[in-house]
């Protein structure tokens, strides 16, 4: 049998296999022969002797047996570092520098998991690393070139150390240019690959150290959910949990779906299980991470969302808040509200992107949504959530955006008064349809923009902040703060940062805090 090309599927085909073959549920027997067939043919593209594309069969969803065969890898590796050791009384170290959302800082938690079973050290200086991994992000151009220039430098760590492995992956690698230009320009990197491979890290370490050729880009399982890896969290009291991957809107600048895939659902009881270990090592705060996770359970077919997820996870018992990011506001239920309005746990902080004010820009950005309809689910978070602290992001001078458009943006500002907002310039990335529009904004223009918006923001955000003067607020401390030793830094469920009197011992705990004054940024207060 000739294979020559094996497309994506969506879904198990194991379960309906399984369902069919069922002779309770399918009471046509003799067409149950052909299902036999069906399976295999899966079989036979799962065969890598037989096809190349084995990922798009076989990561019709990944779980632990798929992640234990990494196991092999895992201890060969180990064994050979702890040999190493033993002969130079030197530990192998690995380094992994993250670029990007919270979603690449969880994947990295995952690599430094990963680098630790193998058997290395983790440090946070590359120039002692036998073992560098560079996690890109591909949101916007600017984070793309700082990642190119910071592997450049290790140039010359590769020259000092020959045995010393480079892996470039993240969202910037699965873009083909990006990679292309990777072999071609910067032959000390050794192995690049996408966010939909990290499970494989140790089989890809394993090749290099073994003498194998440079591995670029290998197939990616964009339909894959990788359960069992190893995490190795930068925190003790705050973590983040993946509880999906990937995104179905493609909104017309992003460049997301086509870097991370499809959506695709880790199932309720993974996600559960995760957070309420997570609770039980006494974590404080859980965010719940993906790129719309209003969309979770869509792809599972089981009739179950992600309100369900919320209300299930909020029955677990513990001192915790939970967050969540990112929404998008065609997805935002009324039954996600109410069960945020209902729950112990879950933080009355609410992550809304608006993007634009505009109705005829939304519809160019492809978003699904209109300024009335994005109102309403404002209104009725407000109703239902008094006291909830709303924050949303801008993109200043979209392709088209007119002067009338523009100030259509500043009056959702006035009219929904956030408390704070992440505002960009308009970041034009290849291969997105954006990028093709006509009518690209001048710089200048853009720029202008994005002051006046600014500064409407900075007003409206002041004036939120000013009036939590006085008012006593639960925080979650995260130590003495880096820019001034006399003073800790923590957030409240709002997720606004505060400083008081630093005390060093706080570091992890809830902390009931006065605020006694306020700035457009940040408040500050005392211990009560």
């Amino acid at each position: 049998m000739a294979v020559t090309s094996i497309w994506p599927i969506k879904g198990r085909v194991d379960k309906v296999i399984n369902y069919a073959r069922n002779p309770e549920k399918t009471h046509d027997k003799e067409r149950l022969s052909e299902l036999h067939e069906i399976e295999g043919v899966v079989e036979y593209a799962a065969d890598e002797m037989k096809t190349e594309k084995r990922a798009y069969v076989t990561c019709l969803n990944l779980h632990s047996e798929e992640t234990a065969a990494q196991e092999n890898y895992i201890g060969e590796i180990r064994s050979q570092n702890d040999r190493d050791a033993q002969e130079s009384g030197r530990r192998k170290r690995a380094f992994v520098l993250t670029f990007g959302c919270q979603q690449n800082e969880a994947d990295s938690e995952k690599l430094r998991g990963l680098a630790k079973r193998m058997g290395y050290d983790l440090t946070d200086r590359a120039d002692d690393a036998d073992l560098i991994a560079v996690n890109t992000c591909a949101i916007r151009e600017h984070a793309e070139k700082r990642a190119l220039s910071i592997v450049g430098q290790y140039k010359h760590l590769k020259e000092k150390n020959p045995n010393l492995v480079i892996a470039v992956c993240g969202c910037m690698t699965a873009q083909a240019h990006r990679c292309e230009q990777l072999k071609k320009s910067y032959p000390y990197v050794d192995i690049v690959f996408g966010t939909a491979s990290i499970h494989r890290f140790p089989e890809f370490v394993a090749g290099r150290l073994g003498g194998g050729k440079r591995r670029f880009c290998p197939a990616e399982e964009k339909n894959a959910v990788a359960e069992g890896l190893p995490i190795e969290r930068e925190s003790d009291y705050r973590a983040w949990v993946s509880i999906m991957y990937g995104c179905n809107n493609f909104c017309s600048y992003c460049i997301v779906p086509y870097v991370r895939g499809r959506e695709r659902s880790r199932t309720p009881e993974a996600v559960c299980d995760e957070v309420r270990g997570l609770v039980a090592k006494g974590y404080r705060e859980i965010t719940l991470l993906g790129q719309n996770v209003n969309s979770y359970g869509k792809d599972l077919g089981i009739g179950y969302d992600f309100a369900d997820l919320l209300a299930e996870m909020d029955r677990i018992e513990g001192d915790y808040v939970l967050r969540f990011m990112t929404s998008h506001p065609k997805d935002a239920s009324r039954k996600l509200i109410d069960v945020m309005a209902s729950s112990r746990h879950v933080a009355h902080q609410f992550h809304l992107p608006m993007q634009a004010g505009s109705d005829r820009i939304l519809k160019r950005m492809n978003r699904h949504y209109d300024t009335a309809q994005y109102l309403a689910t404002v209104d009725y978070l407000r109703e239902k959530i008094p006291d909830v602290t709303l924050t949303s992001d801008i993109i200043v001078g979209f392709p088209g955006e007119t002067e009338e458009d523009f100030a259509g943006t500043l009056e959702m500002l006035r009219r929904v008064r956030f408390d704070m907002l992440y505002s960009f310039i308009y970041s034009p990335r290849k291969g997105t349809p954006a990028a093709e529009m006509p009518d690209q904004i001048p710089r200048e223009v853009q720029g202008e923009r994005f002051d006046r918006l600014l500064a409407l923001q900075n007003g409206i955000g002041a004036e939120k902040n000013a009036a939590e003067v006085g008012q006593v607020r639960r925080v979650l401390c995260d130590g003495v703060s880096k820019n001034d030793p006399a003073l800790c830094s923590g957030r409240t469920d709002g997720y606004k940062i505060v400083f008081f009197a630093a005390d060093p011992a706080d570091a992890g705990k809830f902390i009931d805090v006065r605020i006694d004054r306020a700035d457009a940024y940040a408040l500050y207060g005392t211990k009560v």
